[in-house]
C-alpha cells in the first residue's frame, strides 16, 4: 500500500474527523425526510427509478436509516458498520443520480430539503459531494487503529485481513 494512504488511514484525527463529519451530514439530511415523509415521496417518485409500490416504504425507512447510521458514527457506536450502510446508501444514490444525468433528466435529489426551499444543487454538485462523502465512509471503514471518541469499537478490516494472510 502508498505510505502515504496508509499515513493517513492510520491517522485517529482523520478518522474522527471523517466519522463526525459524515455522521453530522447524515443526521442533519434525515431530519427533512422523517418530518415531511409524503413531500420526500414525491421526490422519490421523480427519480423513476422505483416500483410505485416501493416509494413509501423507501420514503419512511430510508431516513430513518440515516438518522440511525448518523447517530452511530458521532457517537462512535460500530463505526465501521454504520459507515458501511453509508457508503452502500451512497453508491445507491450515485447510481441513481448518474443515471438520471444520463437520461438528461432535471429532478430535485431531496438530499437535504424536500420541496420548495431555495435548495438548488446541480447534479453534478451533487455527485461529486456524495463521492467525497464516500471517501470520508473509506476512511472509517479502512481505520485499523484504536478509534478515538468512541463508544463501541469494531474490529479492524485490515488487521483481520492480515491475521488470515490475505494481505
Amino acid at each position: 500500500m502508498n505510505k502515504t494512504v496508509d499515513k493517513l488511514i492510520r491517522n485517529s484525527w482523520l478518522e474522527v474527523a471523517a466519522r463526525w463529519v459524515l455522521g453530522a451530514v447524515f443526521i442533519y439530511a434525515s431530519y427533512h425526510k422523517i418530518m415531511e415523509p409524503a413531500q420526500f415521496a414525491k421526490v422519490i417518485y421523480g427519480y423513476y427509478l422505483f416500483p410505485a409500490l416501493t416509494i413509501n416504504l423507501i420514503a419512511i425507512v430510508l431516513p430513518f436509516l440515516e438518522l440511525f447510521c448518523g447517530l452511530a458514527l458521532v457517537l462512535g457506536i460500530y463505526p465501521r458498520s454504520a459507515a458501511l450502510v453509508i457508503n452502500f446508501l451512497l453508491i445507491s444514490f450515485i447510481a441513481a443520480l448518474s443515471i438520471n444525468l444520463i437520461r438528461g433528466q432535471a429532478f430535485d435529489c431531496g438530499c437535504f430539503s424536500v420541496g420548495d426551499r431555495g435548495y438548488t444543487y446541480s447534479v453534478w454538485e451533487t455527485l461529486i459531494r456524495d463521492i467525497v462523502f464516500f471517501g470520508f465512509g473509506l476512511v472509517v471503514i479502512f481505520f485499523s487503529r484504536h478509534r478515538k471518541w468512541c463508544v463501541l469499537q469494531s474490529g479492524s478490516i485490515l488487521l483481520n485481513m492480515n491475521r488470515s494472510g490475505r494481505v
